[in-house]
């Protein structure tokens, strides 16, 4: 999105965008992002972008930027959630099972410094996980100071919607992530964007999964600031195949 964004005026901002996840990619190796002007219209611009890795596509993304403009107004009221206040972050909750937590989760949940805070409302224990309505809530918010650009703060978001929602579709079926008969991954991911975002505040992602099949489980999510602004919608599909 960051690539995009580069090509488009700075006064339209990202209205929505879809992606998939094509290939795996090789974090050490750098990635060329091709992007094609779609269309720039008198008040929509759309951009298609593809990450390229090894002479092949890992990734592509379609995005739609719109001139600000004035119109209807009316969105889904909060949820109910307990306040992030007082909350343990995920960290938190990884550092207190110890060396419960096996390689190479336990240098990736506690060790490893995370861009992002999240704070489960209802947090589960990911080693002998209960069965669970799909249902899920999550304050979070960057770690650090955030420019004042709302390129770099939508960019940081789009980031951030890419965690958990995975965790939610898993919840009915009792499979732990450190089960190693489990192979999870993103396979598309959609955002449209209500408001200006600010990341460095505190945000409630309120999500569910509608449904699982096939290996792959619906994720749908909503996200809040704390005074109740519906800021953004996203939804995701990801592989949660199991070998028995």
């Amino acid at each position: 999105m960051a690539a995009a964004q580069r090509t488009v005026p700075e006064d339209r901002p990202v209205h929505s965008l879809h992606s998939y996840f094509i290939r795996g990619g090789e974090p050490k190796i750098p990635i060329l992002y091709k992007v094609e002007r779609e269309r720039d219209g008198q008040s929509f611009t759309t951009r298609r972008v593809t990450a390229i890795q090894h002479g092949r596509a890992i990734f592509s993304l379609a995005a739609s930027f719109q001139l600000r403009e004035q119109g209807f107004t009316h969105q889904d009221a909060m949820p109910e959630a307990k306040g992030p206040e007082g909350l343990l972050s995920e960290k938190q909750w990884n550092e207190k099972a110890g060396d419960r937590v096996p390689e190479p989760f336990r240098t990736i949940w506690q060790t490893r410094d995370r861009p992002f805070e999240f704070r489960p409302v209802n947090p589960s224990n990911p080693f002998k996980p209960e069965s669970r309505p799909p249902h899920s809530q999550s304050w979070f918010k960057a770690d650090g100071d955030v420019p004042e650009s709302p390129q770099v703060r939508a960019a940081l978001f789009a980031y951030a919607t890419d965690m958990t929602l995975l965790d939610t579709c898993l919840m009915p079926h009792t499979v732990s992530w450190t089960d190693p008969k489990l192979q999870a991954a993103s396979l598309d991911h959609a955002i449209w964007f209500h408001a200006d975002i600010d990341p460095g505040q505190w945000l409630l992602f309120d999500q569910k999964s509608p449904a699982a099949s096939g290996g792959r489980g619906m994720n749908e999510g909503k996200v809040f600031t704390q005074g109740g602004t519906l800021v953004a919608s996203v939804t995701q599909e990801g592989l949660i195949r199991y070998r028995t």
